[in-house]
């Protein structure tokens, strides 16, 4: 029997009533059609949400859940008032990609959350909950990266349409939040007043980027007057001088433009090589170091020539200065990176650097991201005023986050690698990384060589009384301690792999990788 040709398909004059019914509801939501609200935000010098999403995502690849909702208020309030001034219950949740023309859509898809503050200040109701705990859902079965932005006021008291009884904390978004947290990659987005749930929401995030213009703090004018504090403007909370310094902001931005355009470029060092990449002129670094192994350097310049051109992005700069941490590319291979800053304390480090570093290490484990260590420290911060600051505690953190690490790592010693702090740059001990080298000026010791005279030879010193002589004799125990540990001995012991040519680290730390 003879196959018939298919029939072509002969549409009928249907009824477009309803689905033009859906198009004026979706349209309401859109900025075209919110001209007063959208002109408030403008005259703040403020982006839209639908404006910052347009920005963040790649063009026509937004799937939106949850588009039609509007606040829990009908008891209250009529349709038309709730679809005109509450769209999409103040939450912009969905599905797209970023980067995708430079790392492909399988590796680009990511799970999207904009709080929109023109809606009810950006406060978290009822339905709002909902399509939170429903984008995390999606993103957590699919494991795929999320950013949020995460401008808005907390809890929302006037939802009226749903009645329960007790406090209203049968909400599960914050314990599904902090669960993705553990799972995928986590960005947090902030410009404006960041309060209360939305606080707590960024402070989760892996990577938390804030806007000179952001208020973040884990309770707003009214819960801090209510519980009896005091009365206070929203701008005299959580500042962003303040939040900076604290390690609550990775990234600081100049205004949701910049902010966006640093989530895109932390999230693409998850999602995969580039083979487009630059570099500075490696032999720079033969002659990076002062020659007098007492004076100190900008580590951030030798960051810059080891890593690809325009690579190097630092997270928490305004915190635990005594280590440099953030993530960089070397031939297109994304990594994370950790430093000493000897002009930080000497580059020892204190308990604010070692929470720091231990968070990163932590970070960097479950990113996925290898990670370089140039080393250059005395050691801990010692002293009282460091144990007041529960030093035997936070410095720990540092060895239990090298003790997880799944990741390769690779120590590069600068110049100074001493005493415990030098073991827990490397993840605990220089035999963790993958490939342990020194440059030339490297050198290693139980501890600061000149402390070390000091202490090990005090009854000779002290028998010494002229105190030109006893100079002299502690300069020659010095220089005698520092050939015992200089690079080329510790090699010759087998305490580190090797030492390298300044010219040949990126080289090196490839091959170690690969």
């Amino acid at each position: 029997m003879s196959k018939q040709p298919p029939q072509a398909f002969n549409p009928g004059k249907g009824d477009l009533s309803k689905l033009h019914e859906v198009q004026a509801q979706q349209a309401m939501t859109l900025d075209e059609q919110r001209q007063e609200a959208i002109a408030k935000r403008h005259a703040k010098g403020y982006r839209s949400a639908r404006e910052n999403l347009e920005a963040l995502v790649d063009k026509d690849s937004f799937v939106e859940y949850g588009q039609l909702a509007v606040a829990a208020q009908r008891a209250r309030r009529s349709l038309q008032d709730l679809r005109t001034n509450t769209p999409a219950d103040g939450v912009i949740t969905g599905l797209a990609t970023v980067n995708a023309a430079q790392f492909g859509e399988e590796r680009a898809a990511t799970a999207v959350v904009v709080n929109d503050y023109t809606v009810l200040a950006g406060t978290q109701g009822f339905f709002h909950h909902m399509k939170l705990d429903r984008i995390i859902h999606v993103a957590q079965e699919r494991q795929l990266p999320v950013i949020m932005y995460t401008e808005g006021g907390g809890g929302r008291p006037g939802d009226t349409d749903i009645q329960i009884g007790g406090g209203t904390l049968d909400v599960s978004s914050f314990v599904e939040w902090a669960t993705l947290c553990n799972e995928v990659p986590t960005i947090a987005v902030n410009n404006g007043y960041c309060f209360a749930g939305n606080a707590a929401l960024f402070g989760c995030a892996d990577i938390r980027i804030a806007t000179q213009s952001s208020w973040i703090g884990m309770a707003g004018p009214a819960m801090i007057e209510g519980g009896g504090l005091g009365q206070f403007a929203p701008r005299d909370i959580g500042p962003i001088d303040v939040q900076s310094k604290n390690a609550v902001v990775d990234l600081v931005a100049d205004n949701e433009e910049h902010a966006t355009e640093l989530a895109k470029k932390v999230i693409s060092y998850t999602q995969g090589d580039v083979s487009d990449w630059q570099c500075a002129d490696q032999e720079s670094l033969r002659t990076a170091l002062p020659a007098d192994r007492r004076y100190a350097y900008d580590v951030r310049g030798i960051i810059e020539t080891v890593a690809d051109t325009d690579s190097f992005t630092e997270l928490t700069r305004g915190f635990g200065g005594a280590v440099v941490t953030g993530f960089i590319r070397i031939h297109g291979k994304a990594m994370g990176l950790m430093a000493n800053d000897c002009r930080v304390l000497g580059g020892a480090v204190d308990c604010d650097a070692a929470d720091k570093a231990g968070r990163f290490v932590s970070l960097c484990d479950k990113l996925g991201l290898p990670l370089l260590s140039l080393c250059d420290t005395p050691g801990f911060m010692v002293g009282p005023d460091s144990e007041v600051q529960g030093a035997a505690l936070r410095m720990a953190t540092m060895f239990k986050a090298g003790a997880k690490v799944r990741v390769p790592l690779v120590a590069i010693v600068l110049r100074k690698a001493y005493g415990l702090g030098a073991m827990a740059m490397t993840a605990g001990s220089l035999k963790v990384p993958v490939f342990t080298a020194a440059w030339p000026t490297g050198e290693t010791g139980p501890m600061g060589l000149e402390g070390a005279v000091t202490l090990g030879f005090k009854k000779e010193l002290d028998a010494v009384e002229d105190p030109q002589e006893r100079e002299a004799l502690f300069n020659q125990l010095v220089e005698e301690m520092y050939e015992r540990g200089k690079a080329t001995e510790s090699a010759a012991a087998t305490e580190i792999d090797a030492v390298i040519d300044p010219a040949e680290t990126r080289r090196v730390i490839v091959r170690a990788l690969s």
